[in-house]
């Protein structure tokens, strides 16, 4: 660039050339410079591994003069462990030679300093030619420092992931173990309801709301340790949100009516792909949440189409949120000032719901004015929304083919002892006829006697082979009909997650149970399989004689 260049302008930068050209000797200068004290140590070696120059910053790494360098292999600079295979690397560069970096290549590439001590090194290589004779370039730095970092976060990243996988078999053991003796107590309370006076009856409802509070902590603390840790992998599938709708009346139906609540629950034919268990339970805590802090009105929840998805309202009349606070209500273990009224839960429900939006991409927001209620919004994304089907009515049929038959004979699967003689007293007073075992093996002579109609109750966790719904499926496939089961877990969600399709005739309950819910599901699954006994009869009679080792010899 001579005296007389433009000036290159831009909007916001003027800059101009310089007014001094370099002679040839300042540049050689300039060049001699840089490759003599350039940052990184400069050696050339030729096709024979020979040292044919060296930078003087090869004094500061290496402790060699550069001098003492030239002529010499480049062996002396490795240690003696690395020289055999060293030399197979640099015969191959030759070969090919191309500007690449060793370190990429090559681990724990360690060079050799003049006093024998050693060092990680990171080398650039750069191949060139002066007339027919090959040489390349080596830039070479100490990279110790960097690679004690990188060492020390790789221990650290394996340290967290073992702790993120301790934390997850902690949380596996702990939902299930923890609900074992919470699911006894449960159950043996409700079956001392049935037989109390009225005097005790109040304790002992007293006692039960104690235990649905117990319940609440010990789910919520699960969820959100279970979240927070990363053990939690969404599983989308087409989720039909008629079927969810149907879902939360059911289950907030008979609460609402106690507190005088009107639950009103929108129509919507969209489906949408999304971990259903997941969506399930984002819902469920907000629409719990709703009720909750509600005493008086209306909880709504609508689903609206527009151009960016669908949004998703739960809308209560209830106390309402200070606008301060709204920023606050998302944090776990915080709860908005109710104005004297009794603290409710622990304040973890819509850290739940934050966490859970996060994993299946949606979006939440809320709106509020104290004494006006609060409206929850939750975005469905366009790209989430899969087709519009007609709404489901599978549970009003369903609930329509219950009557007043006879209830159906149970068979109870359970290696928890307390739980079981819990679960088997309770169901004799609720006036069922019950058998029990502890074992998949125990409950075999039991199967010999079932009719179609009858229930099979089963824990999930049954041994380190089997599981209850393997007993099921296992069933359903010897005896030719839908069994029907239901299949009882401490641990439901991920279960859940685990069952890919959905199995017909087949309910899964969370330990603790909801006892009512437990005698609805055991109720409509008997009636349902009794509007089918023609076709079970068929197929039991075919099956005659088929004893019950034989059923489950083999797998």
């Amino acid at each position: 660039m001579d005296a007389d260049s433009p000036v290159v302008a831009s909007p916001a930068v003027t800059i101009t050339a310089p007014e001094v050209d370099l002679t040839m000797d300042e540049l050689g200068d300039i060049t001699r410079h840089l490759v003599r004290f350039s940052p990184d140590a400069l050696i050339v070696i030729d096709e024979r591994g020979k040292i044919r120059f060296a930078s003087d910053t090869v004094t500061e790494l290496f402790g060699y003069a550069p001098a003492a360098l030239v002529g010499q292999p480049l062996d002396m600079l490795v240690p003696e462990r690395l020289r055999v295979r060293h030399g197979h690397h640099v015969a191959d560069f030759f070969v090919k030679p191309a500007n690449r970096e060793m370190g990429a290549r090559i681990a724990d590439l360690a060079a050799r300093r003049v006093d024998g001590s050693e060092f990680s090194a990171g080398i650039r290589l750069a191949p060139f030619k002066i007339g027919d004779k090959q040489f390349v370039a080596a830039a070479i730095r100490d990279i110790s420092e960097r690679q004690r970092i990188n060492e020390a976060l790789i221990a650290a990243r394996e340290e967290a992931d073992r702790a993120n996988r301790a934390k997850s078999r902690f949380l596996a053991t702990a939902s299930h173990d923890l609900r074992q003796p919470l699911q006894t107590i449960r159950l043996y309370n409700a079956a001392m309801l049935k037989v109390a006076d009225e005097q005790t009856r109040q304790l002992l409802q007293q006692q039960a709301n104690a235990i649905d509070t117990m319940t609440r902590l010990l789910n919520a603390l699960l969820d959100i340790s279970r979240l927070e840790s990363g053990a939690i992998e969404p599983r989308p599938v087409p989720v039909p949100l008629a079927e969810i709708f149907t879902e939360l009346q059911a289950e907030f139906d008979e609460s609402a009516r106690t507190r005088g609540l009107r639950l009103q629950m929108g129509v919507s034919s969209a489906v949408i792909t999304t971990d259903r268990t997941l969506f399930l339970q984002l819902l469920q805590n907000l629409v719990g949440n709703a009720l909750k802090y509600t005493d008086r009105g209306t909880v709504a929840i609508a689903c609206v189409a527009d151009a960016d998805g669908l949004l998703l309202e739960i809308k209560d009349t209830g106390i309402g949120i200070p606008a301060d606070k709204l920023e606050r209500i998302f944090d776990e273990y915080y709860q908005v000032d109710t104005h004297g009224a009794k603290r409710m839960g622990v304040g973890l429900g819509l850290a739940i719901v934050r966490e859970v939006a996060k994993l299946l991409g949606m979006t939440v927001s809320v709106h509020s004015r104290v004494g006006e209620g609060t409206q929850v919004q939750v975005r469905v994304p366009q790209r989430a929304i899969v087709s519009t089907a007609p709404a489901s009515h599978e549970s009003d049929e369903i609930s329509s083919s219950r009557s007043a038959q006879a209830r159906p004979k149970l068979i109870l699967v359970e290696d928890n002892e307390s739980v079981r003689a819990a679960t088997e007293l309770f169901l004799r007073l609720e006036g069922y006829q019950i058998a029990s075992a502890a074992s998949i093996k125990d409950v075999e002579p039991l199967l010999e006697h079932m009719q179609p109609g009858d229930v099979v109750i089963a824990d999930y966790h049954l041994d380190q082979e089997h599981t209850g719904l393997d007993m099921i499926m296992r069933l359903r496939e010897r005896l030719g009909y839908e069994v029907p089961g239901v299949v009882l877990s401490g641990d439901l969600p991920s279960v859940l997650r685990s069952v890919r399709t959905k199995i017909p005739s087949c309910v899964f309950l969370s330990k603790p149970v909801d006892t009512a819910v437990l005698v609805q599901a055991i109720d409509e699954l008997g009636a349902a399989a009794r509007a089918h006994a023609g076709l079970g009869d068929a197929i039991v009679s075919s099956n005659e004689g088929t004893s019950p080792s034989r059923l489950w010899s083999s797998r």
